[in-house]
């Protein structure tokens, strides 16, 4: 429970075997043929939901039974899945990683026959196909990812099939089929009851031709013909599959990447956008005159970590005119000329950042100004939560803005002209300090949260 629903420590990554496997191996590349999906789906989450209901309605729930539910549900363990999968290729170095997915349906939309349930279409069935799209998005972000491997992913729409067709026993999840028989009829009303009987066991496995279909085990051959016809899940072999796994490892688009069609797929950035947005900004500056206010943030983008980091860039903005200005200044001095200006100097600004919800630790550590609503409420940390969504007055944190300050004031000045120039996008250290430019610099630099695809 700890390791699912809790943080993702240390200790929970390195205690995990995929982890350990790829830290082990350092793989240049990893196949992932496990049917994820349906491995996760099928512990089927709506059953455990009207147990644990009937077991509330009958009294009392005991915590056994909440965790056990929870050990259902197929999303927490899917992001953990997926987060320490991440850890583990980079810390391997590892160059690609391919997947083989699943539609959930062998290709056939919701009105698909082929079911665990009386429903059409069946809840858990369409648990899995949530859970595979769920992931297929996963491999797409995790491709936008700095310092990921190439993400690829192949998504069989059909019956996969086969590995061998022979004559023996049959078996079922691992266990051979027993042989059962039943000569005298039993009477309905109590053929099924608990303790019921009349059947005979013969000891001996039910053996037949079969065809052996990996995950989904062993068919007929009329349930082979059944579900291989034309028109409804039809084939595709395993062998094709492999091929398209070495025509994409081996750099030849297969035209099959289910993460290279989202990319072309979805809608980026446009021109007419970029073209539009300094159009935007022009229009608010204005607005901003006309009605003497000062538009900095109102905690609904998110992270709160934005808008504490956008109101104190702004501080700093109040207080020095410059970047490199800052980045020369004393942060005792600078935290007491902070506190000065939202106590005394101006109001409007302490209102504001109190007003979206947003505290004021000052330079003392030990007492805040605060609002009705907090976002980030301290919970056992105290003050110590204010790096999360707090704006924070102390020395140490206006220290870290001169260092930053100085970090871009000491950057190497870029006088191309061509468009790789990084002059276009850099912040002056003699300009005034904007709060958004500010933001973006420390999400990029410190953060490493920047885009790679467009």
């Amino acid at each position: 429970m700890r390791e699912l629903f809790g943080p993702l420590t240390p200790d929970v990554v390195q205690g995990n075997l995929l982890f350990r496997w790829l830290d082990r191996y350092r793989p240049d590349a990893v196949i992932d043929c496990v049917n994820t999906a349906t491995a996760l789906a099928y512990q089927d989450v709506f059953a455990s939901a009207t147990k644990l209901l009937n077991a509330a309605d009958a009294g009392g729930v005991t915590s056994e039974q909440v965790e056990r539910h929870l050990l259902t549900l197929e999303l927490p363990q899917l992001i953990r899945h997926v987060q320490i999968a991440l850890e583990g290729l980079k810390r391997a170095g590892t160059q690609a990683y391919v997947k083989v997915g699943t539609s959930g349906t062998g290709g056939m939309g919701l009105n698909i026959p082929y079911t665990h349930s009386e429903e059409r279409p069946s809840r858990t069935l369409m648990a899995k196909s949530a859970v595979a799209g769920a992931q297929s998005m996963f491999l797409f972000l995790m491709a936008r990812t700095p310092d990921a491997p190439a993400m690829i992913e192949i998504k069989p729409t059909a019956t996969i099939g086969w590995r061998e067709i022979a004559f023996g026993p049959v078996r079922r999840a691992g266990r051979e089929l027993e042989l059962v028989d039943c000569t005298e009829p039993l009477p309905a009303d109590r053929a099924f009851i608990d303790g019921a009987g009349g059947w005979t066991l013969t000891g001996t496995p039910l053996e037949s031709v079969y065809i052996n279909v990996g995950e989904n085990g062993v068919f007929a051959r009329d349930e082979f013909e059944t579900v291989t016809a034309l028109g409804q899940m039809e084939l595709v072999t395993p062998e094709e599959i492999a091929d398209i796994a070495i025509l994409e490892l081996t750099g030849r688009p297969s035209g099959k990447d289910i993460v290279a069609a989202l990319d072309g797929a979805s809608l980026g950035p446009t021109y007419r956008a970029g073209y539009l947005r300094a159009c935007a900004v022009d229009g608010l500056r204005a607005l901003e005159r006309e009605h003497g206010v000062r538009s900095i943030g109102f905690e609904m983008l998110g992270p709160p970590r934005l808008t504490k980091l956008l109101y104190e860039a702004y501080i700093m903005s109040c207080l020095r005119p410059s970047t490199r200005a800052l980045a020369s200044a004393t942060s005792e001095a600078l935290a007491g000329e902070a506190e000065q200006l939202l106590r005394r100097e101006a109001p409007d600004l302490r209102r504001q950042i109190l007003s979206v919800g947003i505290p004021i630790v000052l330079p003392d550590g030990r007492s805040v100004l605060r609002g009705p609503t907090v976002v980030v409420a301290p919970g056992k940390r105290g003050v110590d939560v204010a790096s999360r969504g707090w704006v924070d007055l102390r020395p140490a944190n206006i220290a870290q803005w001169v260092r930053r300050a100085a970090a871009i004031t000491a950057e190497p000045a870029d006088t191309g002209t061509g468009s790789s120039a990084g002059r276009w996008t850099a912040i002056s250290p003699d300009a005034a300090i904007e709060p958004a430019r500010m933001a973006v610099w420390i999400f990029e630099k410190e953060d490493g949260g920047f885009r790679i695809k467009r």
